[in-house]
């Protein structure tokens, strides 16, 4: 593979992990026989914004090159994401994911998903947003915290968080690059603040957007920015009442809810007891009397 090609390919993985467009990446780990490709060739696929695919590279086989991009195209589009596969490609384009399902002569390539890591921002530094912080360091988000009083939002409160975030909503939350990487957790204080928030991070293409509080209280946000225009399935995407009901009643508890449903909508969950997978028991007949 031309250096400079294998340079640009680099260049833009290391921009995918620091927040730019994810790619996926295909490398030959083993070129077949006869050699269908080359031991180490690269074959990077990206997606934009409107969903067209750019290519950079290749895997030295037009027909794989051409497999490798429906592969990786799947990788964007499926979900939960799988960011490590190794698969076994022929000459013809088919694809099997099992060595043991592989014909003589395939090649093998990992297919590599590159990408940021998520990012958590909380708005709202009180008990439930230290709560949702700490759980959300836990599960391996990148932290970063808000609030309007440098009390509540500060290094010593939030140890954890790589951002602290302070002074006007606007200037602090209204210039944060939001992705389909982003969550955004609205456990502010007051109605009101979580109100000013979401107008900020509302249809900015977060992956989710969660807001604390009843019924009552979450509808009549909404019915506010619905007044000012905001667009119906901007609304309607906003996560609130937040979390998935588990009764929970501490801020731990709270945090807890609201990080399954990250979670569940960030790898594909379906939010069911897991209990409802397990195998049926073949119960032996009881023994007669």
């Amino acid at each position: 593979m031309d250096a400079a090609v294998r340079a640009q390919i680099v260049e833009q993985i290391e921009r995918a992990l620091e927040g730019g467009p994810l790619v996926v990446v295909g490398t030959v780990i083993e070129g077949g026989d006869p050699e269908v490709a080359t031991a180490g060739d690269k074959l990077l696929v990206q997606q934009d914004a409107r969903g067209d695919i750019s290519t950079l590279g290749t895997l030295g086989h037009e027909v794989i090159d051409q497999a490798v991009v429906e592969a990786a195209t799947a990788v964007f589009t499926e979900f939960p994401r799988i960011a490590v596969e190794t698969l076994y490609f022929g000459q013809d384009g088919r694809s099997v994911t099992r060595r043991s399902q592989a014909r003589s002569g395939d090649a093998q390539i990992m297919i590599q998903l590159f990408e940021a890591p998520a990012r958590l921002i909380v708005v709202g530094g009180g008990h439930v947003g230290l709560a949702v912080a700490r759980i959300g360091e836990m599960v391996g988000f990148d932290i970063a915290v808000y609030d309007d009083r440098e009390e509540f939002a500060n290094r010593e409160r939030f140890p954890m968080a790589d951002t602290i975030l302070n002074g006007e909503a606007d200037e602090a939350l209204g210039h944060l690059d939001l992705g389909p990487g982003t969550y955004v957790v609205l456990v502010s204080r007051g109605h009101k603040q979580d109100e000013d928030a979401l107008r900020l991070v509302v249809g900015r293409g977060a992956g989710y957007v969660g807001m604390i509080g009843s019924r009552r209280r979450t509808a009549t946000v909404l019915q506010h920015l619905a007044e000012e225009g905001f667009a119906r399935e901007a609304l309607d995407a906003v996560n609130t009442p937040v979390g998935i009901d588990i009764g929970a009643e501490t801020p731990e508890e709270i945090a807890l809810s609201i990080l399954a449903e990250i979670v569940m909508i960030r790898r594909g969950g379906t939010g069911t007891r897991m209990r409802t997978q397990r195998a049926s028991i073949d119960w032996p007949e009881a023994p007669k009397a």
